[in-house]
């Protein structure tokens, strides 16, 4: 018996849309990175991009446990000597909450040339209202 490996087909990526409202952080990234590497495919094969678009709405509405709105730290460097930045969880959310659920996400990818192609998969939007109908995506409650 043969192991088959599964060929890259562009026309079989589905889009879906992932609700965040009242979910948790951690909780949903993992969930979308599953469905970004297609993981949850019969056929899946690591070294080939099968997933699926993800469309997330309502960014700002995700939640985080316990106290991590006010101890979770993200860090960034600016390039100059001194320059590191950092935000709480918080503020994060109040200025850009699409970052934080695109850090999330990224930090459970693989950090290659395949991680890099499938991050470009996931679409955060703020509110509910996103540019996407066009694709006819699905609805898909975690």
């Amino acid at each position: 018996m043969k192991t088959s490996s599964a060929k890259f087909e562009a026309n079989q990526r589905k889009w879906i849309i992932v609700d965040a409202e009242n979910q948790v952080l951690g909780r949903l990234a993992t969930q979308i990175a599953v469905r970004l590497r297609g993981k949850h495919l019969p056929n899946f094969t690591p070294h080939v991009d099968l997933g699926d678009f993800v469309v997330v709405v309502n960014a700002d509405k995700v939640r985080l446990t316990g106290n991590k709105w006010d101890q979770k730290v993200y860090y960034r460097h600016t390039g100059y000597m001194g320059g590191v930045k950092e935000t709480s969880a918080r503020k994060l959310n109040q200025d850009n909450p699409e970052r934080m659920i695109r850090l999330a996400v990224w930090g459970m990818l693989a950090k290659n040339r395949l991680g890099r192609k499938l991050i470009k998969k996931l679409k955060v939007y703020r509110g509910t209202e996103h540019p996407h109908e066009a694709q006819q995506p699905m609805t898909v409650n975690f």
